[in-house]
């Protein structure tokens, strides 16, 4: 009986995979080239030739043999899809081992990423909250530099938290492109006085030019050698930047940022390092959602080297201190800063995973309190640690000190984490016993969450 059922689910994949096929042949063999047509309301950017159905079928790949990146070319329309076909019979055939089953979901998630990353950079780019920084034209010609691979990143992940965001609020963002004269610019993403969001940002920045000597200093002390050439050091710098503050005092406010800075020196040789990390900043402990979100993170983490999640959440706790008060900002998370090794293309692996992050570490904490009940003693202690968030922003954050120092900066973007409203009371102390005095222990004293 197992074996007939096996046989039927075999045939009939067969069958669907033909037919399918089929239809996609035809479409092919009637393509004149890329269409004209135009995405909806998004008028800039040209549709062109869907050619991503031919990757559907990641046993046929290994049949066939790997194919390789930009391979896939218009005239080859006829070879790439009898590949296709390959592809789907073979997939037909993992049907009989019934072990597969289970890990269909993991390969089609892992399937559709390498889809998005291999993908068209113009077809991507549909998705986007906004026509990239840079010219899709020049993200073409260069998509195998480390910039464009970034941008391409920060873009897509502004993209999958904002619309993640919405869908809980049921507002909209306000989408601002602006320019940098002096080179570059960015993308502010921002939703004011939602019915879950008192202030929500998601911004994206790329931008060039010449390092000023502030800046410059900021980072030769961090030990940067920095040789430029008569005195000049050409700079880009590109990154992902969120600061949501909700309404209700038990969601927690969270803060991530992933950046890539590149220099060149007075040889023509490059320095390049990465830089980011994901905090948590709640106003009431909750340890469940405490180890939701470090473990979410520490997951990311593991992928890529077992220390790296105990060593970045020190380094989070150590850098989101506030010195005059005596305590953290939050319940931190991970952060790190001057990433330049093993070697880039590991380092950008790490950082697209932390990315990806971004969504199942906090959305499920605000579903999970979007309901909840509060009294105006407990609004008023979410405004007192709200003041804190503000010092410690205005006061040590390495990237609003850096944007205040570079000449053309976008000021309304790089003051976007502050939140519309705050509190400072003279000489507060929290109760002895209360929830508030928790809180205060646990940021006075770091906890290990997982």
């Amino acid at each position: 009986m197992a074996s007939i059922v096996l046989l039927s689910v075999k045939q009939t994949a067969q069958t669907k995979a033909k037919r399918c096929l089929g239809s996609r042949l035809k479409g092919l063999a009637g393509a004149g080239g890329p269409s004209a047509t135009f995405l909806p309301e998004r008028e800039w950017l040209s549709k062109g030739l869907n050619l991503r159905f031919m990757s559907h079928g990641t046993a046929g790949r290994s049949a066939a043999g790997t194919t390789r990146r930009g391979a896939l070319a218009f005239s080859g329309a006829a070879a790439v899809a009898a590949a296709a076909v390959v592809g789907f019979l073979a997939n037909a055939n993992h049907f009989q081992r019934a072990e597969m089953a289970t890990t269909i979901p993991q390969k089609a998630k892992k399937k559709k990423e390498e889809e998005e990353e291999e993908g068209d950079i113009a077809q991507r780019c549909r998705g986007f909250m906004s026509v990239p920084v840079t010219d899709i034209s020049v993200l073409e010609k260069r998509k195998d530099e480390m910039s464009t691979k970034m941008e391409m990143l920060i873009m897509e992940t502004q993209a999958e938290f904002c619309k993640a965001l919405e869908e809980v609020d049921g507002g909209t963002f306000k989408v601002d492109k602006w320019q940098r004269k002096e080179g570059g610019g960015g993308i502010s993403c921002v939703m004011q006085d939602g019915k879950v969001f008192e202030k929500a940002g998601v911004n994206v920045s790329v931008v060039f030019g010449y390092l000023t000597e502030e800046a410059a200093k900021q980072m030769r002390s961090r030990g940067k050698v920095l040789k430029g050439k008569d005195g000049k050091l050409p700079f880009c710098a590109m990154g992902v930047s969120s600061v949501i503050h909700p309404k209700n005092p038990h969601i927690p406010t969270v803060h991530f940022n992933y950046r890539y800075f590149e220099i060149e020196e007075e040889d023509g040789s490059k320095q390049w390092w990465f830089g980011g990390g994901t905090d948590l900043t709640p106003v009431y402990i909750d340890r469940e959602d405490a180890f939701l979100f470090h473990n979410t993170l520490k997951e990311a983490c593991d992928k890529h080297h077992p220390k790296y999640y105990a060593d970045f959440k020190k380094w989070c706790d150590r850098y989101f201190y506030v010195r005059h008060r005596g305590e953290t900002r939050g319940i931190g998370g991970i952060f790190f800063d001057d990433l330049d090794s093993p070697n880039q293309e590991e380092v950008f692996n790490f950082i697209k995973s932390c990315a990806r992050t971004v969504v199942p570490c906090y959305l499920p904490i605000v579903k999970k309190h979007l309901n909840d009940s509060f009294t105006q003693e407990e609004k008023d202690w979410q405004q007192v640690r709200r003041g804190r968030y503000v010092e410690f922003n205005l006061v040590y954050d390495r990237g609003v000190k850096f944007g205040l120092a570079t000449p053309g900066s976008r000021i309304e973007s790089i003051l976007m984490s502050l939140p519309l409203t705050a509190r400072w009371e003279y000489m507060h102390e929290p109760s002895k016993g209360s929830r508030e005095a928790e809180m205060l222990e646990v940021l006075r004293n770091p906890k290990e969450w997982v």
